[in-house]
């Protein structure tokens, strides 16, 4: 049985991969596209711009979100002195680092659906009197849907493992900011803790396993669904 602790911490996560990946979908679809469709410079600083978070080490993003969002911040300020929201040691800090390091899984996979869909589609549809706007959401988005599941499935997968932004970020708080990895650090730390270590590697494991087999049987069945064979 998991302590109440514990169980906090893993509600926690739930609803903070929950908010940052829901915050992610728009501005996700967007780049992608931006990123597939478009060539030349702004293009391509967007691109590198994007994959940063994957190959930053997840502490210098924690800093660089401290820097951002702390109240002397560029960011933190203006939402502290317009606004009052402070994402200091909060919940929201949590979610905003679980965004970013999960926005490049969610954009890449999306951005292959774009690359992969047939351009001829839309130019059919352009020749039969059809607006861009209209064919994008009644052609191209359905057509890359599959790509979609599997980017928001996994950007989801990757906010319930993150650690090292977050922790930088908005510290370790049990019910405010302790996810379920930063759980799971504090039980490494503490002397006669190795059980509810143990159980959290488990709990990990399972949640990473059917994060990614969910993400497999929907984007199947989107296939299925554009292909014409429901079944």
């Amino acid at each position: 049985m998991l302590s109440a602790l514990e169980l906090e911490a893993l509600k926690l996560s739930a609803f903070i991969a929950i908010i940052a990946v829901s915050a992610s979908i728009i501005p996700g679809i967007i780049i992608a596209w931006i990123i597939s469709k478009k060539n030349g410079f702004l293009a391509s600083i967007l691109n590198i711009l994007v994959y940063l978070p994957l190959v930053l080490p997840p502490v210098v993003i924690g800093y660089l979100l401290l820097l951002l969002f702390s109240h002397n911040g560029v960011i933190g300020n203006f939402l502290y002195e317009n606004f009052n929201i402070s994402v200091n040691f909060s919940w929201k800090g949590a979610a905003i680092a679980a965004a970013v390091v999960s926005f490049p899984l969610l954009v890449r996979s999306i951005k292959l659906g774009f690359d992969t869909f047939d351009s001829k589609i839309e130019e059919a549809a352009y020749m039969n009197g059809a607006s861009k706007i209209d064919c994008f959401f009644s052609i191209t988005l359905p057509q890359v849907l599959p790509s979609i599941i599997t980017g928001l499935t996994l950007a989801f997968a990757r906010c319930l493992a993150e650690f090292g932004a977050t922790i930088t970020f908005v510290s370790n708080i049990p019910g405010e900011t302790q996810t379920l990895p930063l759980a799971l650090y504090t039980a490494t730390q503490i002397p006669g803790t190795d059980q509810a270590a143990l159980r959290l590697v488990l709990i990990s494991i399972a949640l990473a396993f059917i994060s990614v087999a969910i993400a497999e049987i929907l984007a199947k069945r989107a296939n299925k669904r554009i292909m014409g064979n429901p079944n």
